[in-house]
């Protein structure tokens, strides 16, 4: 005997063959034959990306402006200084820091540091950093009254003196070197210890402690995964496989030795106030990268015998790193002296 269940449910199978109304037979069959059904079968998935898509947006953008040379015998440094930061603080892409390269002042004196901090105020900047150079270590070589007198040094005079001004300026507490990690980018900044009233050998060149080196040591192992680390210097290098002398990096066989293990280091220096127009400042001959700044307040007359204030712009990417030599006496850049970088992978190791 048909019950009225069985009935129901042929007549409605019925009418949807009729009709071609499957939509009529889902909806009084209900849940119970739409269970049974399999579900449509997906289509294929994309790929996961292998690689992290690439930022056209720089980590951290920074100007080194090295050997700024503030004097209060020549009013034009000051003027020079202007010039730079008038560019700087209107500048066009992003500047999250500035880095003064060393040499800061001419001679290391308060009113010297006074100068520079009026022309500072003048301007909305970023947070400043700063290594010491040899002539910020000059206030030995001058007399109460200001006048340069070999005979007397140190004339009253110490090298503490000179860089406890420095790192009062600079807001440092206990040494004149530090570091900073900014936006996930690590900036390393030695500066030299000591000059000719503590230490007359080493001339005009820079002395790292074995404290600093072994301070520097310890901030290179954070980049044992790969990432890139920017370290500051005054004096250039010697030659490869060599210690350093006057107007050079002194302890520079261990200084080499310590980057070594690190194949993104980005070293820079100033000191030399070579022109962007008349040499090469991209140095490829270690196992780091190091480019040689020009100076603010000296540079050297180029070819063409133009006036010359430059330093270098730098961007760091997560893939590479861009530096750019800026020319700011009319705000533009200096052709042939633009370089990009790669950053290295972290090699693989096998299993």
């Amino acid at each position: 005997m048909i019950t009225r269940r069985i009935f129901i449910k042929q007549l409605l199978a019925m009418i949807a063959l009729a009709t071609g109304g499957a939509a009529l037979s889902d909806r009084y069959l209900g849940s119970e034959q739409a269970a049974s059904v399999d579900p449509p079968a997906e289509g294929p998935q994309a790929p996961a990306s292998a690689e992290p898509a690439v930022s056209d947006q720089p980590l951290l953008s920074f100007f080194l402006l090295s050997d700024l040379h503030i004097s209060v015998a020549d009013t034009t440094i000051g003027d020079k200084l202007h010039v730079t930061l008038k560019d700087v603080s209107k500048f066009e892409s992003p500047v999250d820091t500035i880095i003064f390269g060393g040499d800061v002042t001419d001679f290391g004196r308060d009113i010297e540091y006074k100068q520079l901090r009026k022309i500072l105020d003048s301007y909305k900047l970023p947070p400043i950093y700063a290594n010491m150079g040899n002539h910020d270590y000059y206030d030995i070589w001058l007399t109460d009254r200001g006048a340069f007198s070999t005979d007397t040094v140190p004339n009253g005079k110490t090298d503490a003196m000179c860089r406890e001004r420095f790192m009062t300026f600079f807001g440092y507490k206990e040494k004149p070197y530090t570091d900073v990690w900014l936006q996930d980018v690590h900036l390393i900044l030695l500066s030299q210890e000591c000059y000719v009233q503590e230490k007359p050998d080493v001339g005009e060149g820079a002395w790292y402690s074995d404290e600093q080196l072994a301070w520097f040591e310890t901030k290179m192992k954070e980049h044992a995964d790969g990432r890139p680390a920017f370290i500051f210097i005054h004096q250039p290098l010697p030659a490869p496989g060599t210690d350093g002398g006057t107007h050079r990096l002194i302890r520079a066989k261990r200084f080499r030795e310590i980057l070594k293990p690190y194949r993104n280091a980005f070293v820079f220096s100033g000191h030399t106030h070579r022109n962007f127009l008349s040499d090469n400042h991209y140095n490829q001959e270690n196992t780091f990268h190091w480019f040689n700044n020009a100076s603010v307040g000296k540079t050297r007359a180029s070819a063409n015998g133009g006036p010359a204030i430059q330093g270098m712009y730098v961007q760091i990417y997560s893939h590479q790193v861009v530096v750019k030599g800026r020319e700011f006496t009319d705000r533009s850049w200096i052709p042939g002296a633009e370089w990009t970088v790669p950053i290295k992978a972290k090699a693989r190791t096998s299993i």
